[in-house]
């Protein structure tokens, strides 16, 4: 990994994420913020730049909340850099009421998800420009709770605290990443991570008794931010796609994830929703040729 790389990371000002950018900024990376509020992310790139002096480190606004704004960034970033070697899809959000994106999409459905789907896609051109490029989604053991349901793309009751809507989102992104897998170039690969349960202000902010019991099965943000960053760098990854792993032991997978009408079906659907041109699997694209 002595080569520097591109990479983009969503949603880096915070959590994981900024853990991720630190991480790979230490390792001579290039890093491009991709976040939604300037203020916080010029703050948390400050942060990086003050503990690794010289750090190739940029911030660019990015809301996956907003197609306008997703196809803007995607415009920007293919013009300004000729190519990119990774995308860390790491944002993610999960709030306790129902929200909706500016086209009207559940939130979580709508940014954790459908906005990593847009982006991925706009991104494509300038990933393949890279000889070994990597895409990364962050997923979750809470895929294990998800089903996908057209009718609860844009609305859902109830919300149950989001718990439900997280699943579906969270799922979406490994069947998502599966079907990516098939259609990308040879020199594109997609996988999926669960970051392990990481030893976050989620689990630092409950009752102590109750993180004295967690923490034992919790790991550093630093050690999920370096597992990512191995799928998006390491030689060993260059020619797998398709995976679903854990920073943090086996992984227990839904059988959902063996459907693969399912991950065909809400891969056409996203394009539909989303406005993406479908790659083609190589095997129709022979077919047709």
């Amino acid at each position: 990994m002595s080569e520097q790389k591109t990479l983009i990371i969503t949603g880096s000002n915070a959590g994981i994420g900024y853990t991720t950018a630190l991480q790979a900024a230490k390792k001579g990376q290039r890093v491009i913020m991709a976040c939604r509020n300037q203020s916080k992310a010029d703050a948390a790139r400050q942060t990086i730049v003050d503990a690794v002096p010289g750090a190739d480190v940029l911030v660019r606004i990015l809301d996956l909340s907003s197609f306008d704004s997703i196809r803007q960034f995607a415009a920007s970033i293919e013009q300004e850099f000729d190519h990119i070697d990774a995308l860390i899809n790491n944002a993610g959000m999960m709030p306790s009421t129902l929200e909706h994106t500016t086209e009207g999409f559940e939130m979580q459905f709508g940014v954790n998800y459908l906005g990593h789907f847009l982006l991925t896609h706009l991104l494509i051109p300038v990933l393949s420009r890279s000889p070994d490029a990597r895409i990364v989604h962050l997923s979750s053991l809470g895929h294990l709770w998800g089903n996908i349901n057209e009718k609860n793309f844009r609305d859902r009751s109830p919300y149950l605290m989001g718990v439900t809507a997280y699943g579906q989102s969270k799922l979406a992104n490994v069947l998502f990443s599966q079907e990516l897998a098939q259609r990308l170039p040879a020199n594109i690969v997609s996988n999926a991570v669960h970051p392990g349960f990481v030893d976050s202000d989620f689990f630092r902010n409950i009752p102590k008794a109750i993180y004295f019991f967690w923490r034992r099965v919790l790991v550093s943000p630093e050690t999920s931010a370096n597992f990512t960053l191995e799928m998006a760098l390491a030689e060993n990854w260059k020619d797998r796609s398709g995976e679903f792993v854990s920073a943090q032991g086996p992984l227990p997978k839904s059988p959902r994830l063996r459907n693969a009408r399912l991950s065909q079906t809400l891969y056409e659907k996203s394009c539909q929703l989303t406005g993406a041109t479908p790659l083609t699997k190589p095997a129709l694209q022979a077919q047709v040729g």
